[in-house]
């Protein structure tokens, strides 16, 4: 049996749908929307969408949000601004699965990101390869 459409065709609607997830992940998105942004049936753009990126949309939806926490906490951001600007509908549940994903709660790490770039500031050499810094003759 002959595919009605080109698998290019489908796999530019599964990225589009990623892109949609990309632009719209502190909203309250579930897969009943992303599904319908890529025009497919729920069951059949969860096959194709795993099939092409090996995971599920709800977990490259949580993975991205984790990411985005933590770039908003390395860059001083407060647990409950990267909760909020995240989406998240608590503040438990923002550190429930922060804690689950990093291995550490979202104030540990906000504190250890800011440890980091208190000693990257005081001494920036010290945090570059040795190989590198002679390399560029950094250290004469």
């Amino acid at each position: 049996m002959k595919e009605p459409y080109p698998k290019s065709y489908l796999y530019t609607r599964i990225v589009d749908a990623k892109l949609f997830i990309d632009a719209h992940y502190a909203e309250d998105i579930d897969i009943d929307k992303i599904s319908a942004e890529a025009c497919f049936s729920k069951y059949h753009f969860l096959r194709l969408f795993k099939q092409t990126y090996f995971i599920t949309p709800h977990q490259y939806l949580t993975q991205l949000k984790i990411r985005k926490a933590k770039t908003l906490l390395q860059n001083g951001a407060s647990i409950t601004g990267a909760c909020c600007a995240l989406g998240f509908v608590s503040l438990s549940s923002f550190n429930k699965l922060f804690k689950r994903h990093v291995n550490i709660a979202p104030s540990k790490y906000a504190h250890e990101a800011r440890q980091l770039n208190a000693a990257i500031t005081a001494n920036p050499l010290s945090h570059i390869p040795a190989c590198f810094v002679t390399y560029m003759h950094w250290d004469k």
